[in-house]
């Protein structure tokens, strides 16, 4: 078990996160009818990797952390409130999943230079850039955090969809039963090879945030793709702000 507060930053998926996955995997599916498909093969398995996926329920973390850890063949490192890390008994086991606990109310450099740290040890980082579940299931603007993020780190990106989770499990109520919902995995790339040359810092950080939520948006139906799916933009708002320190990134929600 992790120890002194911290969530462990080990990357091998022992017999704890392998565990915790099967169980995971069996509760959603005597909940819903899930599908997997895409890019599964082609899950880097090695090197720094940043998971980002559209965000409409709480059921997106646990489809992601569900199936991608056996394909990964490693550990996913989550970002989590402080409070659950200190419950009695419980506290431990979130941390030994490689939960990292952060305080909700000044998070922004802390958490950009945690996740940096954890993708400089070579790890796995789940990214929601939209900050929060969207009720209605479709894409909103995404805040700048994960292009930075991954502009600094030169790490590989991984793009996934999550279907009809909203639908399943809407945003403020409870799981609606036998719902069928979907993960669709894309090909991972890194920023470097698909951005333009020459661009500043700014209209790199732009251009990111506007690619990787696109090609999150071209996993999913046209219902979902939310301003993701409009041919000419917008580009993030969040992308287009100036920068003041490190950018912001959003704390994904531990399941």
């Amino acid at each position: 078990m992790a120890g002194n507060g911290t969530g462990s930053m080990r990357s091998d998926a022992n017999w704890f996160i392998r565990d915790t996955a099967f169980v995971a995997r069996t509760i959603t599916r005597c909940l819903a009818r899930v599908r997997v498909s895409g890019a599964l093969d082609a899950v880097p398995r090695q090197g720094p990797l940043i998971i980002v996926s559209n965000h409409a329920s709480n059921a997106d973390g646990l489809l992601v952390g569900a199936w991608l850890t056996p394909r990964l063949g490693r550990r996913i490192h989550w970002l989590g409130k402080r409070e659950m890390t200190e419950w009695p008994i419980v506290g431990p086991f979130v941390l030994a999943g490689s939960v990292h606990p952060v305080d909700r109310d000044n998070v922004d450099v802390d958490v950009f230079r945690l996740l940096l740290r954890i993708l400089e040890a070579g790890n796995v980082i789940v990214v929601f850039p939209e900050g929060t579940r969207s009720a209605a299931g479709e894409m909103q603007a995404a805040k700048d955090g994960v292009a930075m993020l991954a502009l600094r780190s030169d790490a590989q990106i991984l793009p996934v969809g999550v279907i009809d989770t909203d639908r399943f499990w809407p945003k403020g109520k409870l799981p609606r039963l036998g719902k069928r919902v979907e993960m669709r995995v894309g090909e991972p790339f890194k920023l470097a090879d698909v951005l333009p040359p020459g661009l500043d810092r700014r209209a790199a950080k732009a251009a990111a945030t506007d690619l990787i939520m696109r090609r999150i948006a071209a996993l999913l139906p046209v219902r979902q793709q939310g301003v993701y799916g409009q041919p000419d933009g917008p580009s993030s708002p969040a992308a287009a702000a100036p920068i003041a320190g490190e950018p912001r990134v959003s704390a994904p929600p531990v399941r």
